[in-house]
């Protein structure tokens, strides 16, 4: 009985759109903790790699842009690796990923991962059953190597329903500010939804360890999973509240003063489109 209340909890709590007060209050909330985890971070010479992973249009994007626009891109770095070279291709599967990996005073969000192997690679055909076999031996061993060199290892799966992602992917068809988000294989892999089901279950099962759990994001609301995936990662860190020098403008330098508005007038304005 308590399984089914805590899924009948978790299906409301999916079907409950927040409205744009509330939710526009949290983010506002949660970004500004995130600078303080960024302060932190540098103090502290901090170290971690967040995954994001997870079907076509769940939203991982949305998310890593609302963590990542209020802080420094210097701290919270985005990966998003496009296909590998030829010259990429020779070389061992997670060089091109370890590269790219955190010093210290850095949060690297991975937008998608090493987990391409075993989820479009593998249902395009883009590698072999034994090269699956090889990742899913190695992943582990891989991922306890980055947490014993002291490195946090976070990862999200973003889940939507066969509904949801019809629907976005209906609405980036129509809408011209979307198109460029639906690539060819967006639309193979709508049609390969339940090998990409069989994907990702045998994915999560051979993955999902003590050292490299895998966090699942209930995506079908795409505000709630903004909000819920910024909370559950500000709760990975021990993190406080650093104390900043206050800020002082000061008086402007007068020495050399002139009317710099003046030889302004004759450039190259560009024109108000609003009149």
């Amino acid at each position: 009985m308590a399984k089914k209340a805590k899924a009948s909890s978790e299906k409301k709590a999916e079907l409950e759109s927040l409205d744009d007060r509330e939710y526009e209050k949290e983010l506002k909330r949660l970004q500004g903790e995130l600078v303080q985890l960024q302060l932190w971070v540098k103090t502290t010479g901090a170290r971690a790699i967040v995954v994001f992973e997870g079907r076509d249009a769940a939203g991982k994007g949305g998310a890593i842009k609302r963590i990542t626009e209020r802080v420094s891109s210097r701290v919270f770095r985005v990966v998003a690796l496009p296909t590998p070279t030829e010259r990429e291709k020779s070389q061992m599967y997670a060089q091109r990923y370890m590269q790219h990996f955190p010093a210290a005073g850095e949060v690297v969000l991975f937008d998608r991962s090493w987990y391409n192997r075993v989820g479009v690679e593998r249902v395009m055909g883009f590698c072999t059953e034994q090269d699956v076999k090889d990742f899913f031996e190695f992943c582990p061993i891989f991922e306890r190597m980055i947490v014993r060199a002291g490195i946090r290892l976070i990862k999200y799966w973003f889940d939507v329903n066969k509904e949801e992602q019809e629907k976005r992917f209906r609405d980036r068809i129509k809408d011209p500010r979307k198109t460029w988000k639906l690539s060819p294989m967006d639309v193979e892999s709508y049609r390969r939804w339940y090998e990409y089901s069989r994907a990702r279950d045998e994915m999560l099962d051979k993955t999902d360890t003590e050292h490299g759990p895998w966090r699942l994001v209930h995506a079908n609301d795409k505000r709630r999973a903004r909000l819920n995936c910024i909370a559950d990662l500000l709760s990975h860190f021990p993190y406080e509240n650093i104390p900043r020098p206050a800020v002082v403008l000061g008086e402007r330098e007068t020495r050399h003063a002139y009317d710099d508005t003046k030889g302004m007038a004759k450039r190259r304005w560009i024109p108000d489109v609003l009149g």
